[in-house]
Parts: C-alpha cells; sequence; structure tokens
C-alpha cells in the first residue's frame, strides 16, 4: 500500500496504532520486571538493603547523589605492611585511578597529585560544634591556665578534605591544636617509660604580631621499639548502615581493615560489631593467626538501613568486657560518619554513656568517614569521654598514617589524664593568650583532682601547645592600664617567664604523677631565622588555622607570609606530610574568594 492511497485522517491512524500498543506494552512489561527484580534483591534479612546493593530505602536520595564515584572494593590487594594498588584500565572510574594514584604516591614517599575523590553533596548535613577564640588574659588578674592534652587529627584530615574538594571549611570544623598535632616534632625524648615524657620548651619571637613572642611547649611520649609491646585485644564497631553506603565510607573503612589486619601479630584478637537497624556480633575476637576468617567477615559487610549507633556501642563494650584481659590493649575502635538515628542519638547522652564505661580499662578509639553527613560533634564528644582518640580517614593515605605509621601511637597508651597547667609570671608577662584547645579548658582546680578526665598519649605521641604573650613594656598590649592599678614587683624568681606543671597517670593507675619545669627569660630566642624548623613550622601551622577561622589575632598576616614561613621550616619531611600541607596552603589561597559565612 503506498502512502498516496492511506486516507489522511484514520487510515494511517488505525494502521500505527496496534504496533504502537503493543511496543508500549512490552516496554511497560520490561520497566516491571526490572523493578520486580530489583525489589528481590532489596529484601535482605530484617528489611535492610542485601550485599552489594547501592542503595537502601532510607537513604536513597543521599546514595544516588553519591553513586556517581562509587568504587570497587578490588581497587587495592594489600601484601604485607603496603598497599599495592592494582592496575586500573584507563576506562576505570575516576575514584578508582585516583585511589591507585594515591597510593602509589605514598608508598614513594611522595604526595599524589589527585585527592582521593570525595563526593559532593547539595544537601550538606556535617554536624560542627562552633567555639570562639581564646581571648587574651591579663597575667596579673588570671596568671593561671590549664587545659587538657590533645592527641586528636581528625580536624587536620577533614580541613584537607574540603580543600581538596574546592571548599573552605566552616569555622567549627577547624580545631587548630589539632592542626598543629598533626604533626610530629623533634622534642626531648624521655629515658623511661616510668617517667614516659620530657617537657621541650621554646621562646620565639611572633611571625605574625611584633612585640609579642610564641611559647610553644610540646612534649614526646616514651617509644621503646624494641620492647615487646602487650597484645591486642580490639573490638571494631562498624557503622554499615545506608548512609555507609559510598566509596569514602565503608569501602574505605573494608580497606583500613585490611590494612591493620596485616600489621597485627598472630596473638593479637581482633573482634567485629556491626550496627545499622540493629546491631551484631559479625566476628567473636579471633587471633589474627587466622586472617583468611577476619578477612572474609571483612569481605562480608555490607551497607543499608538505618543507624542504631547507641546499641552499636552497647553491644561492642558488652563484646570487650567479655573478652577483656588486662594483660592486652583492651579497645573499641568505631568507625563510623556519626550519623546517629535511632535510639540515643543526641552527642551528649552518648558521651555520658562513653563516661561510665571509662573505669572499664577499655580505651575507645574514634575514626570518622566521609562526606555530607558527617557528625563530628558526635565523634568528639564520645573521643573525649572514653579514655581515647579521634581521627578522620579521608584517604587510604591516611588510613596507613594512623593505622600503620603511627599504630603505637594510635592503639598503645602510655599516659592517661594528661594535663598541663602554666602559670605566667605577672612581672614578666603582661597578657597571654592559647591558641585552640578551646574544647580542652579545664579549671584550675581541675589539675589537681584525679577524678577529673582528661587526654590520653599513646607511645611516641607528641603534643603541643602554643602561647602567644605579650612581654611587659611592650606597645602590644590589648588592655587600657588601670588608672589604680600597681605594678607587679619584680620577686625572687624575677628570672622566670613562666611556671610549668603537668600530670599524668600511667596505664591502670588511679593517682597523677607531677612534673614542673620553670620557663626562664633567658631561654626566649631573639630571631625568628634563628629557631628550629619545627619552631617555625608549628608557628605555619597555628597560623593557617587561625586565619581560616577568622580568629581576630592575624590582621595583617597573610596567606603569602604563612606559606613563606611554612617553606622556611619544612625541614626533613621523611613522609611528604610538610610538603602536602604547603600545596593545601596554596589551595586554600585560590579558595580565598569563596570564604563562607561563620557556621
Amino acid at each position: 500500500m503506498s502512502y498516496r492511497a492511506m486516507s489522511p485522517d484514520r487510515t494511517l491512524l488505525s494502521s500505527i496504532f496496534p504496533t504502537f500498543l503493543i511496543a508500549v506494552l512490552l516496554l511497560a512489561a520490561l520497566a516491571l520486571g526490572a523493578c520486580e527484580r530489583t525489589d528481590d534483591d532489596g529484601a535482605g534479612e530484617g528489611g535492610e538493603s542485601p550485599p552489594d546493593t547501592e542503595t537502601s530505602s532510607n537513604d536513597a536520595l543521599e546514595v544516588r547523589e553519591l553513586e556517581a564515584v562509587s568504587v570497587e572494593d578490588e581497587a587495592f590487594a594489600v601484601t604485607g605492611s603496603r598497599v599495592a594498588p592494582t592496575t586500573a584500565p584507563a576506562n576505570a572510574p575516576m575514584a578508582e585511578r585516583a585511589l591507585n594514584q594515591r597510593a602509589m604516591g605514598y608508598a614513594a614517599g611522595i604526595m599524589p597529585p589527585e585527592p582521593y575523590p570525595h563526593p559532593v553533596d547539595a544537601t550538606n548535613r556535617e554536624n560542627y560544634e562552633d567555639s570562639e577564640p581564646g581571648r587574651f588574659l591579663l597575667a596579673s588578674e588570671d596568671p593561671v591556665s590549664t587545659f587538657s592534652a590533645d592527641v586528636d587529627t581528625a580536624s587536620y584530615a577533614n580541613m584537607r578534605r574540603m580543600l581538596e574538594n574546592g571548599q573552605l571549611p566552616q569555622r567549627g570544623a577547624l580545631r587548630t591544636e589539632e592542626l598543629i598535632n598533626y604533626f610530629s616534632y623533634n622534642y626531648s625524648y624521655p629515658e623511661n617509660r616510668d617517667a614516659p615524657f620530657e617537657p621541650t620548651v621554646w621562646v620565639t619571637p611572633t611571625p605574625w604580631n611584633e612585640g609579642t613572642q610564641l611559647m610553644h611547649v610540646g612534649i614526646r611520649g616514651f617509644d621503646d621499639v624494641e620492647a615487646e609491646k602487650p597484645f591486642l585485644n580490639l573490638v571494631f564497631l562498624i557503622d554499615v548502615s545506608g548512609s555507609m553506603g559510598s566509596a569514602d565510607k565503608l569501602p574505605l573503612v573494608q580497606q583500613c581493615l585490611r590494612l591493620l589486619v596485616n600489621e597485627m601479630r598472630p596473638q593479637d584478637r581482633i573482634g567485629i560489631v556491626v550496627y545499622a537497624g540493629r546491631s551484631a556480633v559479625e566476628l567473636e575476637p579471633t587471633e589474627a593467626r587466622h586472617s583468611r576468617r577476619i578477612l572474609a567477615a571483612i569481605d562480608r559487610l555490607t551497607s543499608g538501613g538505618s543507624t542504631a549507633g547507641a546499641e552499636g556501642l552497647r553491644t561492642a563494650y558488652q563484646l570487650a568486657e567479655a573478652n577483656y584481659d588486662e594483660a592486652r590493649v583492651n579497645r573499641v575502635i568505631l568507625a563510623s560518619d556519626g550519623d546517629f538515628n535511632v535510639g540515643i542519638s543526641n552527642p551528649d547522652a552518648m558521651r555520658d554513656f562513653v563516661a561510665s564505661k571509662r573505669d572499664t580499662g577499655i580505651y575507645l578509639s574514634i575514626l570518622g568517614f566521609g562526606t555530607g553527613n558527617y557528625n563530628d560533634v558526635m565523634g568528639q564528644r564520645i573521643a573525649q569521654a572514653g579514655n581515647g582518640n579521634a581521627s578522620y580517614i579521608d584517604s587510604i593515605s591516611e588510613a596507613r598514617k594512623v593505622l600503620v605509621d603511627e599504630m603505637r601511637a594510635t592503639l598503645f597508651p602510655i599516659a592517661n589524664d594528661v594535663k598541663f597547667q602554666i602559670e605566667f609570671n605577672p612581672a614578666r608577662v603582661a597578657e597571654y593568650r592559647l591558641v585552640g584547645y578551646e574544647t580542652r579548658m579545664l579549671n584550675r582546680e581541675d589539675f589537681s583532682n584525679d577524678e577529673v578526665d582528661a587526654g590520653d598519649m599513646g607511645a611516641g605521641h607528641t603534643v603541643t601547645a602554643i602561647y602567644e604573650i605579650v612581654p611587659v613594656g611592650s606597645d602590644a598590649t590589648h588592655y587600657e592600664p588601670l588608672r589604680y592599678g600597681e605594678t607587679p614587683e619584680v620577686t625572687g624568681s624575677g628570672g622566670e617567664l613562666a611556671f610549668l606543671r603537668m600530670r599524668y597517670k600511667l596505664p591502670g593507675e588511679e593517682t597523677s604523677n607531677l612534673i614542673e619545669r620553670p620557663i626562664m627569660v633567658r631561654e626566649a630566642i631573639e630571631s625568628l631565622s634563628d629557631t628550629t624548623d619545627d619552631a617555625r613550622f608549628a608557628a605555619a601551622v597555628a597560623a593557617f588555622g587561625q586565619h581560616l577561622r577568622n580568629d581576630p589575632y592575624l590582621p595583617d598576616y597573610t596567606m603569602d607570609d604563612i606559606l613563606a614561613l611554612a617553606q622556611s621550616g619544612r625541614g626533613e619531611d621523611d613522609y611528604g606530610y610538610r610538603a602536602e600541607f604547603i600545596q593545601l596552603l596554596r589551595i586554600a589561597q585560590s579558595l580565598e574568594g569563596n570564604r563562607p559565612t561563620k557556621s
């Protein structure tokens, strides 16, 4: 039949319609079959998502936004104590190629050019707690400063993740002392484990404020590499809820666990508790000699469901307590994005629960993961309450740093409840302020109270605190002189700038030990160029943290100034961490025009 012979109205329509109807019905049937297969595949135990599902019912929107950068677990093979990247084909996903490049760069001792690919969530629900910067105090009115040690590094790695994602961090995400303490410094090494650290003090000119000085107080924890370490008794608490489905969360957790298993001694034990809508023991405590059994349990982990974090913590502590061994290091390690939404989810309530477990002798470590709903407040509250430390894992390189290169510092405690107290001599110091540590401040009377909890240190940890001080007679003071006040008289301790006290408890002990040391005026170094590389680099990191936070005490000190200071203090840099920091400085400098408002 020719087109010419067809009627222009019903003839053409009647000939096409049956074929069109059949096609529509076939397409509908195919779509319905696909939906049914998806439903069948998604009907896991308890209504939760099964292995290998890419989405969960509760977090479908979030996962759809993240799935474009998903990466297969097989992107890495673990061999010995090194991560050996498999060869990624040219058409491999961007995330997989970037992971391989980062691992190869790290193994070579240099930082790779591409960051770990973090998904960007347009509906950001990350949770941070802002804090006002410590202000200058008058030494004549308030001469004593007391604070808890802080060995956490979560803020630095999280900041790096944001900068590599093209974002300037909001102020609440930045804790300047954690940026400073991300790096190790060449402090005095203690002679034995009974006195696990010896304070080092540097007094230098302040780079950003003429007329003031920086007083660095640093300690390095005892770490006898040759001595036999106690065996480990670890319980990993793994968040496998739907929010953990993206490549930078549960798949990265699994890579971390594989790294750690390969570092453990045959007698070390590891157990695994998982939680989503409910909690369960995935692996009873098992000696590392049975690595195949442990790795099989790790490989079985899949994400899906809601997040009952409190129930998971209870289960993990119950497992740790049931298998407690006083001859071992007993520790619960929580790996999560912190997005608890079932049961107890209030950070203060979770903190109280963890605090109630301090006397069990079980330590707590927090490993934070992910983008978009990372709950920094939760991680900080419970880490500070639970004789623990907090790290943020943004890449396989950071996992190696925390769990391999710094394994002893992360897992082996040498001192509990470490507190600092500085008393400034008002005859020499007019004003002072502590840089950072806003969430670690203690009352003066807390220093001598052994019931007050404080920070814990692991083997080889370094802790740094930096004060900016205004000497008496300097024009850099912030307070107008009192009309009716009196200038303090120089006493017999006139040669002292300040007096340092430290308290700590050895693991298992309840009574603290005291370290005291005067800080003399003669210790001050006149020129910044005469200071150590470490002193200049630490000052650069402190300046960078304050700059990003918009703190008010660096008004004329630019990013160019900070960059030059960091480069002058780079010094020895075996692992490339300081070189990476300099690159982060440059990234932040390029993003300055997009600075976010105060969080």
